[in-house]
């Protein structure tokens, strides 16, 4: 009696840890919101003419560098939150590791920047239109405001970063 008392308390127990645990992991997913763009759909972004310094990074989940920068982006969007300056994203993954790479990627590093997806198979014409200095890899970034552009093809430390923000002021 005792014994068939454990295997129930055993099987509710583990069956309430499973729920939670699936719970758990659909609500992290359902808050990531990354609405997933053509260039046409994105190009306003690059030409915006406010008072606002918009920092653009192009990277993928792929790309080792990429994802050793984005921690640099990421303390930037924070120590700057309460500015003129605005982080963006841009994430160049294919499409199909949307679900299994991206979401997981932006969920377990808990990304506050906005994030956006650039799906769009046109990149000759494009990364053309983002810079002219674009060869197109990456990580790339795009730092503008209504007076002025600088286009980065290189990995930033955060120091960089900010000394490249810091030109804008």
């Amino acid at each position: 009696m005792k014994r068939i008392r454990y295997y129930i308390y055993f099987l509710l127990v583990t069956t309430l840890a499973i729920q939670y645990s699936c719970s758990s992991e659909k609500n992290s997913n359902q808050q990531v919101s990354i609405p997933v763009v053509d260039f046409a759909q994105f190009e306003p972004l690059l030409y915006k003419q406010n008072d606002t310094v918009y920092v653009i990074n192009f990277w993928a989940t792929w790309c080792a560098p990429c994802v050793k920068e984005i921690p640099h982006f990421e303390k930037l969007n924070q120590e700057f939150a309460d500015s003129n300056v605005k982080v963006i994203l841009v994430n160049l993954d294919f499409p199909n590791h949307f679900e299994g790479r991206l979401v997981p990627f932006i969920t377990e590093n808990k990304i506050k920047s906005e994030v956006i997806m650039l799906d769009d198979p046109n990149s000759n014409y494009w990364i053309n239109q983002v810079s002219q200095q674009w060869s197109g890899s990456i990580p790339a970034t795009l730092i503008y405001n209504k007076n002025k552009r600088e286009f980065f093809e290189k990995e930033f430390t955060y120091e960089e970063l900010l000394d490249a923000l810091n030109t804008f002021n």
